[in-house]
């Protein structure tokens, strides 16, 4: 275990000993695949300085474009598995809820229409001194928070990840949020959920997205003509409220009343209650008497 070995680190020969050479093996083989000799340093430094374990992947790296290089570079940024272990160490993490979702809406957002979660909401808590249970709610909205595809075409449609776990994905960011509230002492850099698909501009880095097209209001006209088969639709259980609202959202926007509607519960004989469910006096139909 003495013996040394040469690895390359920060364009420098660095020797180690053969245990040291091993995790270094490790990291580049299957912990960090693929990843540059200085992204391993990068990795290691970090993990030296916080006194951090490099085996457990503590830290994730993220390529992100340099607006002012004008290149892409490594930044080794913490995972929320780091901020839920240091919660954990410090003895008063009292646990966190389930996250909460808000409406499922679809938007065109690049070149793909994706169906998405609005928001979700994650509380965590925290026991403090006097024995009290404080609660931290966080609020994150997907919108926000995707990774883009990027690449030459500057693709704005999320990558696959954010494809695929459209409520996973926001769920860890809305949990890293919490837990940045609730145990501030653990840190205030984001994670690498929360960063993936970023620039960094000026140091900082920021979401570079594109301005999406307003969404013109449903007329009411239309909306009244075709609520009965909308309703009939659901009702034949071929689609649920949420997932047509979702599809007939990404075209356009509705009024609360409007979704209200759509949501209305039906009779035991099948026909709709719609009439309580809404305050005609809004729709510009008249009188529905």
């Amino acid at each position: 275990m003495n013996a040394v070995a040469t690895i390359p680190r920060n364009n420098n020969a660095l020797t180690i000993t053969e245990h040291q050479a091993a995790i270094w093996s490790a990291l580049k083989s299957s912990i960090y695949p693929g990843a540059s000799d200085n992204s391993i340093s990068l990795v290691l430094d970090y993990c030296t300085a916080a006194g951090l374990d490099p085996m457990q992947k503590p830290v994730h790296i993220v390529p992100m474009w340099d607006g002012n290089s004008r290149t892409m570079r490594d930044v080794v940024m913490p995972g929320i598995g780091l901020y839920r272990v240091q919660a954990s160490r410090s003895g008063q993490f009292a646990g966190m809820s389930e996250p909460v979702f808000g409406p499922m809406v679809t938007e065109k957002i690049g070149s793909v229409d994706v169906t998405f979660p609005e928001w979700c909401r994650v509380t965590a808590y925290r026991q403090l001194a006097n024995g009290h249970i404080a609660e931290f709610t966080a609020v994150e909205y997907w919108i926000e928070n995707y990774a883009i595809k990027g690449g030459k075409e500057k693709d704005q449609s999320p990558n696959a990840m954010w494809s695929k776990r459209v409520r996973g994905q926001i769920a860890k960011c809305a949990q890293a949020q919490a837990l940045r509230m609730a145990f501030p002492e653990i840190g205030s850099q984001p994670t690498a959920e929360e960063m993936e698909g970023k620039s960094i501009i000026d140091g900082e880095a920021v979401v570079v997205q594109q301005a999406r097209a307003e969404k013109p209001a449903y007329s009411q006209t239309d909306f009244d003509k075709n609520l009965p088969t909308w309703r009939d639709l659901i009702a034949s259980g071929k689609k649920s409220a949420d997932q047509l609202i979702a599809t007939l959202q990404s075209k356009a926007t509705f009024t609360d009343e409007q979704l209200a509607a759509i949501r209305a519960p039906f009779a035991v004989d099948g026909s709709p209650e719609v009439e309580d469910e809404i305050d005609w006096s809004k729709t510009g139909t008249g009188d529905q008497a």
